[in-house]
């Protein structure tokens, strides 16, 4: 719902370069444990990202994520993540802290705290989560990395399994986006 009022939103209008969207940002996920790290990759990672308004949002599908092992993939999505079920996860929220004119002027990376409501697993929950952000020849750049708690999103474990993963799952997010044209930019 965010992603269509950022994308279609009431600021149709405003400056040039200030929204920013992908559709193949990166997010991957990995937990450690004495008998066995697991680890996943997705790049169908779909963001938009309000300068102006400091707001973003994304969306990835649960079923996106690549394991080394398939028996892993097929565990995640029919066990633990349900993506039959709950098959995205999302993000919407607001960036605090960030200083437009300084990220417009210079190309050095800005250190930024993302809050808002990420759901995983039909689980809705607020969180903080740093990151930085930059302009680089005309594209954004968007990168974090937090922690997440399987049990937080009522994703269970089963007990056999329950020592091959951790408690907390690192998450990293980077996404590179490009600048939406607004009917104002357009010639």
């Amino acid at each position: 719902m965010l992603i269509g009022w950022l994308l279609l939103g009431a600021h149709w209008v405003q400056a040039q370069d200030t929204r920013y969207q992908t559709r193949t940002g990166v997010i991957s996920f990995f937990s450690s444990s004495p008998l066995e790290d697991i680890e996943a990759r997705s790049q169908q990672a779909s963001a938009v990202l309000d300068l102006q308004t400091s707001q973003l949002a994304f969306s990835i599908p649960i079923r996106s994520f690549e394991f080394k092992r398939s028996l892993m993939q097929e565990h995640f999505n029919e066990n633990y993540l349900e993506s039959e079920r709950y098959p995205k996860a999302t993000f919407t929220g607001r960036l605090l802290e960030v200083n437009l004119p300084e990220l417009r002027e210079t190309s050095k990376v800005q250190t930024v705290t993302a809050e808002g409501d990420l759901t995983i697993h039909g689980v809705t929950s607020r969180v903080r989560v740093p990151g930085t952000v930059q302009l680089q020849n005309g594209q954004l750049l968007v990168q974090a990395t937090f922690n997440v708690a399987p049990a937080d999103y009522k994703i269970e474990i089963p007990a056999l399994v329950r020592d091959h993963i951790a408690k907390s799952v690192q998450v990293k997010v980077r996404l590179t986006a490009d600048p939406i044209q607004t009917m104002a930019s357009r010639p």
